[in-house]
């Protein structure tokens, strides 16, 4: 009776919040009456199938509050299923999985594991209960969860004693007594182990669990267990490198008396003071193995060794998003290979459920690093990344509130500020714009049109000059760290984002939104010109500090600064540099723009070391190594380095076409590969003298425009001037 007054009180809850009902679910959510859903809770459910003949195919659906991991016939078929639940408020992920070939005639038993977190964070929403829905469907086949199953509360999960990751964190640190574990459950042993479950009282498509929307993104890449690259004792602890900053669960072999702690960590451990996951395991008596079933990351594993335990042997899984670190960039430079390969390696890190800030501290989907990263994925990573920028993006809009407000990182459980200029930044030309004009998924912009129109033009205000009012929001951040001339900052972000709605307007036929738009950009440029305009730089009016170059650099990436004035802009960026690592590309475009390729090189290889720790894989969140060791905003310089350097820009959505306009100041040679929605752009340039020579692969289906030439598919040499 308990659980049902709790489940009733979380329909009462969540029922405005989840919209409308599902009913093409013919499965019921199933928990176990003992499990009053606490935080970190864990659920065995097991079913037996008796299969007259194999189909050739059988998906099952598969949806859970909050991970899972499923066995058949004791064989592991899905490892830690499910996604952070949040599409939109109140409502969750299902994970699609073809279960065919793992079953077999006669006696089938399938298993799942259920991983509750039941903890706030920046990254998740919790439904309040812990439960699973499961159906599978074929030609005389029906497989469902419902009162049939039988469950379990598995009391080998616990809670570690360690203190709790920080509260940006939903996830928990797990202790595992494996001494409590019965090992053969999931093959359909220990039938005192398991009861009847329970049926939730609600319908799929309710609350609390809401309405379930099918997994937008792969299920994870398994590298399999890997040797560690390096291990030594430093007094009772193991410590184990990995070949780079990576997610991973560690993996053990021991020899052990029961009852004995080893605990799990990594040098990631604690973060800008901020506790992140960890581990405990309990042994049991005897040889015994072990694998986490939380993911940690960092460079070095630590197990911490209490007397009377022998290790015999260690491992760790490597595991991640699907996707190809397809994207190459070398160069005369060796620094800039060296940033390059290390910005792909902290652009994976950083993505999961999510894309992240960080890995350790927070896995949040900040917007200020989104638009960064998605923009990275384009040149580093294969093009199944786009599909983890577009579940971004549904997310953000989706997450919308009633007063029109976006804001980030969304999902979340216990965060709810908006920060304007970076959501400006999030649904304008970099942003949005960025993702459908460089994938050619333009299919993205009537889903989010109507929601970033009503964000620019109800929730901002103009004032009578027509400028955007200055909002605070929930955070007054307009760039990590020092903020110079912000005033100045809004006019050119709030401008950028009126470019790529009038763009998506456009592309709608929506003509007058598109006129009103344009006519707003004239006004700003207008007044933006006059009234900021010093004679020497841009700076708004009373402003009595330094000029900011982010200031500057937007204007001329926008292209509201006329061309003339950047003699004069050049001598800012020369005497000042205050973009921090998340606007830093910014600046550097608005370099190349103004046909500065040289003092571009020259501002990356000053900042970039400052983020580039030796025996370190990843990039620092800020200069001068502070923050974390694993920020992918900071590696947005790769993308000015593909468009600029190289001068490989689209003109087409998707690079349907493209052209080739290298500025390589006094880079040798340069080469650089990477994947786009038509096949791979492959692009080699060396100097001879004035003159460039190129060779560059074009795919089918796509032109190139370079050295004064229309290139068709194939691959080409020729002279650029």
């Amino acid at each position: 009776m308990r659980r049902l007054l709790l489940f009733s009180a979380l329909v009462l809850c969540f029922s405005i919040l989840a919209g409308a009902e599902d009913h093409s679910w013919k499965a019921r959510w199933i928990t176990k009456t003992e499990c009053d859903s606490k935080t970190n809770s864990w659920l065995c459910f097991r079913k037996k199938v008796t299969l007259e003949s194999v189909p050739e195919s059988l998906v099952a659906r598969i949806a859970a509050d909050t991970k899972y991991w499923l066995w058949i016939n004791g064989e592991m078929v899905v490892r830690e299923g499910g996604l952070k639940r949040g599409p939109s408020i109140g409502n969750g992920y299902y994970d699609k999985v073809d279960i065919a070939p793992y079953l077999k005639e006669g006696e089938n038993v399938l298993a799942v594991l259920v991983w509750y977190f039941g903890r706030a964070g920046f990254s998740h929403m919790s439904s309040g209960a812990c439960a699973l829905l499961f159906e599978a469907e074929g030609p005389g086949i029906e497989i469902l969860s419902d009162e049939s199953w039988e469950a379990s509360v598995e009391h080998s999960f616990q809670t570690a004693s360690c203190p709790l990751p920080n509260m940006r964190l939903p996830e928990s640190n797990i202790r595992f007594d494996a001494r409590r574990y019965p090992t053969d459950w999931m093959l359909g042993r220990n039938p005192k182990f398991l009861g009847r479950p329970m049926e939730v009282p609600v319908l799929p498509g309710e609350p609390p669990f809401g309405k379930l929307v099918e997994r937008p993104i792969p299920m994870w890449k398994d590298y399999g267990l890997k040797e560690y690259t390096r291990t030594w004792m430093s007094g009772d602890t193991l410590c184990c490198s990995l070949p780079y900053n990576c997610h991973f669960t560690p993996w053990m072999k021991l020899e052990a008396p029961g009852g004995k702690l080893v605990s799990i960590l990594t040098d990631h451990d604690y973060v800008t003071g901020q506790k992140c996951v960890s581990a405990e395991y309990v042994t049991k008596s005897g040889i015994q193995e072990f694998e986490c079933f939380g993911w940690m990351n960092g460079e070095i594993a630590k197990y911490v060794i209490p007397e009377g335990v022998v290790v015999k042997e260690v491992k760790y899984r490597e595991s991640g998003y699907d996707t190809a670190l397809s994207g190459t960039f070398t160069c005369s430079d060796r620094l800039l290979e060296d940033y390059w390969k290390m910005s792909q390696r902290t652009l994976y890190v950083c993505m999961r459920d999510t894309y992240y800030d960080c890995p350790d501290r927070e896995r949040a989907q900040w917007w200020g690093d989104e638009v960064n990263e998605l923009n990275e994925a384009f040149y580093a990573l294969d093009r199944r990344a786009d599909q983890l920028a577009r579940k971004g993006i549904l997310e953000l809009v989706n997450w919308q509130t009633p007063e029109g407000v976006l804001y980030a990182p969304v999902p979340t459980s216990n965060y709810f500020k908006e920060l304007p200029m970076q959501i400006l930044n999030s649904v304008g030309w970099y942003g949005f714009r960025g993702y459908a004009f460089h994938s050619g998924d333009l299919s993205i912009i009537p889903l989010v049109y109507d929601r970033v129109y009503r964000y620019l033009h109800e929730v901002w205000e103009l004032d009578s000059d027509g400028l955007p009012i200055y909002r605070t929001g929930g955070w007054d951040w307009p760039d990590a760290g020092d903020h110079k001339d912000r005033n100045a900052l809004l006019p050119m972000w709030y401008y950028l984002a009126l470019k790529a709605e009038a763009e998506a307007a456009d592309y709608l036929g929506r003509t007058a939104d598109a006129a009103r738009d344009r006519e707003m950009m004239d006004r700003i440029a207008v007044v933006f010109n006059d009234k900021f305009w010093n004679g020497s730089c841009y700076m708004s009016p009373g402003y009595q500090d330094v000029p900011d170059d982010r200031v500057q650099a937007l204007s001329v990436i926008s292209g509201v600064a006329p061309a003339e004035r950047y003699p004069m802009l050049k001598k800012v960026f020369a005497a000042q540099c205050h973009a921090t690592t998340y606007m830093f590309p910014y600046v550097l475009e608005a370099l190349f723009r103004m046909g500065e390729p040289q003092m571009a090189l020259d501002r990356m290889r000053r900042m970039y070391p400052t983020v580039m720790k030796d025996g370190c894989s990843t990039l620092y969140e800020h200069w001068n190594f502070e923050g974390t060791c694993n920020h992918a905003w900071t590696g947005g310089g790769i993308v000015p380095m593909v468009r600029c350097l190289a001068g490989v820009e689209a003109l087409e959505p998707g690079f349907k076409s493209f052209s080739i306009k290298p500025q390589m100041g006094d880079l040798k040679w340069l080469e650089t590969g990477f994947d786009t929605a038509y096949g791979r752009i492959e692009v080699s340039l060396r100097k001879k003298g004035r003159r460039i020579e190129a060779t560059v692969s074009v795919p089918e289906g796509t032109t190139c425009q370079a050295g004064g030439k229309t290139l068709g598919p194939g691959t080409h040499t020729l002279r650029i001037q």
